[in-house]
């Protein structure tokens, strides 16, 4: 880099400073406070002292484990603690009458039969279950897009590998015209060997939301099931799974749910539950009983007790004000970004397209540059997306996000993108 320039990108950093956040400082002993329900400014304050902040960085990469609010980790550790001190007497008592109780609550919550729901340890275990579990024949076909999660990808080639299946993958377009042209590319696809469909409610890499309801409607009229990666939904924004008329659904409480890691949630449709078969061979033989197929062995049960904490903590919020909030502040750096020179926004500007996820580049900036730049100079933390027709960083705020960490960030990126 010649002297110039270095010295021009210095200064630029140099006026940025000023304007990092005061938010930026460890925070001391948590004191419960109560929330003021009224006033929608004064809330999201009150609610942003639940969260132990780091004040190394503005924390923009909430998407891959949204962190337990104050709440719900002191609830968490209790459950640790109590679990630890019955031992072997809790996990031969009331252990699993505990996790059905809150497998019943989270079903309840998400639209659901008790019976169409287990708690898992995440959308990966959930999703791969039934895609190694489905009763494949060799020449059967399955149907997913290069923008779905890797992990299920990689199952599905396994399957190709061991089965015979034939994968069609499509690529969903960052910026569709209309609901019609998703379901096209997926019903383009469909022959009379299609079995399955997998497809994500929201895509992980942009944040965009994917009319599933239609989808899952389409396929059915050609006798293809659906199973959803719903891995960003629960606990993001408001969801019926029973109204997406899908057959399989997964999702990762770890994230907008905001559990301790290591939970997540499986639907089987009532009717589909006898074809799967368990990843785990378990001692309830009935073919009509989901938790046949919920075998885990010894695991951290106090991590199943916090789900019901962690619906606690989203129900004194409220799921639609949750919603509201998360596309507000999604909207407040991407609008301010969508037309500014050498920034490309890979999120739809249609609001039912999104909610708090979006995604960023600059045209002459590598994505690992831009990660690598935006956390080196301006102590904002994000994830890099190159690949799928992405180019970009998602940028995952949560509730706690303040405008004043947004309007630095707009700053920040302005700047990359004025560099020549």
């Amino acid at each position: 880099m010649k002297k110039r320039q270095f010295l021009k990108r210095i200064g630029q950093a140099a006026i940025l400073s000023p304007f990092l956040p005061m938010g930026l400082q460890a925070q001391s002993t948590y004191l419960e406070e109560p929330y003021p329900k009224d006033d929608d400014t004064e809330f999201w304050k009150r609610i942003r002292k639940d969260y132990a902040l780091k004040p190394d960085y503005i924390n923009l990469e909430n998407g891959y484990y949204n962190f337990a609010p104050q709440p719900t980790l002191n609830k968490f550790i209790e459950h640790v603690k109590m679990v630890n001190y019955e031992a072997s007497y809790y996990m031969r008592t009331v252990q699993w009458d505990n996790k059905n109780k809150v497998a019943a609550r989270l079903a309840t919550m998400v639209g659901v039969r008790p019976e169409e729901l287990i708690i898992t340890r995440n959308t990966t275990e959930s999703l791969d279950m039934v895609i190694g579990g489905f009763p494949w024949k060799e020449g059967d076909e399955a149907i997913f897009a290069e923008q779905d999660y890797g992990s299920m990808q990689d199952h599905f080639n396994q399957i190709a590998k061991r089965y015979g299946v034939v994968n069609k993958i499509i690529s969903v377009p960052n910026h569709p015209a209309n609901d019609k042209e998703i379901v096209k590319l997926y019903e383009d696809q469909i022959t009379e060997k299609t079995k399955l469909i997998m497809v994500c409610q929201m895509i992980n890499i942009t944040g965009q939301i994917l009319p599933i309801k239609k989808i899952c409607d389409m396929a059915h009229k050609h006798g293809v099931e659906v199973m959803v990666d719903g891995a960003h939904c629960i606990g993001h924004f408001d969801v019926n799974i029973t109204d997406l008329h899908c057959d399989y659904y997964g999702s990762s409480l770890h994230k907008w749910l905001s559990t301790p890691l290591g939970a997540g949630l499986l639907y089987v449709a009532k009717e589909k539950i006898p074809k799967i078969w368990p990843l785990l061979a378990d001692y309830i033989k009935d073919e009509d009983k989901i938790q046949r197929l919920n075998h885990t062995g010894t695991h951290p049960v106090h991590t199943d007790l916090a789900i019901n904490d962690a619906i606690d903590y989203l129900e004194m919020i409220g799921i639609q004000r949750k919603e509201e909030r998360m596309r507000y502040i999604q909207r407040y750096w991407s609008n301010e970004l969508r037309d500014v020179e050498n920034i490309v926004i890979n999120t739809p500007v249609e609001e039912h397209r999104s909610c708090g996820i979006a995604n960023v580049g600059v045209t002459h900036i590598k994505p690992g540059d831009l990660a690598k730049t935006l956390l080196d100079e301006f102590k904002i933390f994000t994830v890099a997306i190159d690949y799928a027709n992405v180019h970009g960083c998602r940028i995952t705020p949560n509730v706690y996000t303040t405008t004043e960490e947004l309007d630095y960030f707009i700053r920040a990126m302005k700047t990359l993108a004025s560099r020549g």
